[in-house]
């Protein structure tokens, strides 16, 4: 009986097997059709990997070992290297006191006044003295990223680094009786002749002008030009006492005075693709390692440390993204997808990145009833990266890596296209 029983039990598992078998080559087959030669992601270079975080098994690939321009997907791997660093709470300045007056330098920490982010507590510190004296003799960065395009200046997602931004580096222009006022009062705006619809900022210094003839009368926010003298004329005026600039250097003994929550940062730039929260991170992962700011300096500690294992070495060269020196291949990025994984529960880590129809970036598209694309969003012009998580019917949690580049067409037709293909993968796999 006991074999009869075994041998049922056999024939019923080899059935099963060559079921299962079957399903995965039909879903193969059906995603193939959406992907393979002759489908919309045939004209123009498109990278893709489906992996099953179960079982450990890749189930689709499509030029997965090319390396393409990921845009801000690159923020996975400031993501990825803040985790392994940073701990709950950023560090918001580094001190030395001196009586009634204290020497400060900066650890990058973005937050005194950039709205999406809390303010850091720093009332009780600022009380116990009459003076503080500002060095940047530990900033060993440049205001701007490797390979960042020189026109992007005026515009808020590229705002310049810092080691102790204020007001997220921006200037704030608001319409008082159709003309634009700027905040921090520092600065002032002018006029000119040239046909700009909202205010303006000189490139080589932080002149600001419109054009009241073609003013649209927004809102807006413009990066200013950052520098230790402008630092301390803006910290004087928001702290209420003098900040005088100092070379003096970080001695190895010094005290810290701690920031907002780290969960805080990684939410922001994560949601909503901040790319000026991205750098300044790549900035405080170099000052807890190294007590001083260098995002190039960051960036090959994290590689040769937590990344070493990668399939393809990464071209990584900026915290945002906005860098088109920036090359991954698909593998990689599940490579890298799989590594924070295992991180964290599903439901806290998704609650970070954009959700398909719900948060962030992704607020507006693949909607759905019952969520399935938990994702980082990647766009500059002509291309167009999707890395992340995906949820099927049957609750299966798949990592994948999209990665579209130089396609002639908006990037609203690549997401339609690759919706089509997600949802096929939801449904059948």
């Amino acid at each position: 009986m006991k074999l009869k029983f075994l041998a049922a039990a056999i024939v019923w598992l080899a059935i099963f097997q060559e079921t299962e078998a079957q399903d995965l080559r039909s879903s193969f087959l059906g995603l193939d059709e959406l992907m393979g030669e002759n489908s919309f992601f045939d004209n123009h270079l498109t990278g893709f990997m489906l992996y099953d975080l179960d079982s450990q098994v890749v189930r689709y690939e499509k030029n997965s070992h090319i390396y393409f321009i990921p845009a801000s997907t690159t923020k996975l791997f400031t993501f990825f290297g803040a985790l392994m660093v940073l701990t709950d709470s950023s560090t918001f300045l580094r001190f030395i006191p001196e009586g009634n007056k204290a020497t400060i330098w900066g650890a990058g920490d973005p937050s005194w006044k950039y709205p999406p982010l809390p303010v850091p507590a720093i009332k009780d510190f600022l009380a116990k003295y009459d003076t503080l004296y500002y060095s940047e003799s530990n900033w060993k960065n440049e205001p701007f990223g490797y390979g960042w395009q020189w026109d992007d200046f005026t515009y808020s997602y590229a705002a310049e680094m810092s080691p102790i931004p204020l007001f997220g580096n921006l200037v704030s222009a608001k319409n008082v009786n159709n003309k634009p006022v700027l905040s921090p009062e520092i600065f002032s705006v002018g006029y000119s002749d040239k046909s700009v619809k909202n205010v303006q900022r000189n490139w080589r210094n932080n002149q600001f002008y419109y054009n009241p003839r073609t003013y649209n009368g927004r809102d807006s926010k413009v990066p200013f030009m950052t520098s230790a003298e402008t630092f301390a004329e803006l910290a004087s005026k928001e702290w209420g006492i003098p900040v005088k600039l100092s070379n003096a250097t970080l001695p190895p003994d010094h005290f810290v005075l701690k920031g907002i929550p780290t969960k805080k940062l990684y939410k922001e730039m994560l949601l909503e693709s901040d790319n000026f929260i991205a750098e300044q991170l790549l900035l405080q992962i170099s000052d807890k390692l190294f007590f001083e700011l260098d995002s190039e300096k960051a960036i090959e500690y994290i590689k040769k440390t937590y990344l070493y294992d990668l399939p393809d070495d990464p071209q990584w060269v900026d915290g945002s993204g906005l860098s088109r020196h920036n090359l991954f291949t698909p593998r990689t990025m599940v490579s890298l997808a799989e590594k924070i994984y295992r991180l964290f529960p599903d439901d806290e880590l998704f609650s970070l990145l954009p959700t398909g129809g719900r948060t962030g970036t992704l607020k507006f598209n693949y909607s759905a009833s019952r969520p399935y694309v938990m994702a980082k969003t990647g766009t500059i012009s002509n291309h167009h990266s999707l890395v992340g998580y995906l949820k099927t019917k049957n609750n299966k949690i798949y990592a994948f890596a999209f990665m579209n580049n130089n396609y002639p067409y908006k990037a609203t037709v690549v997401r339609k296209e690759m919706e089509k293909v997600l949802l096929y993968i939801r449904d059948n796999f």
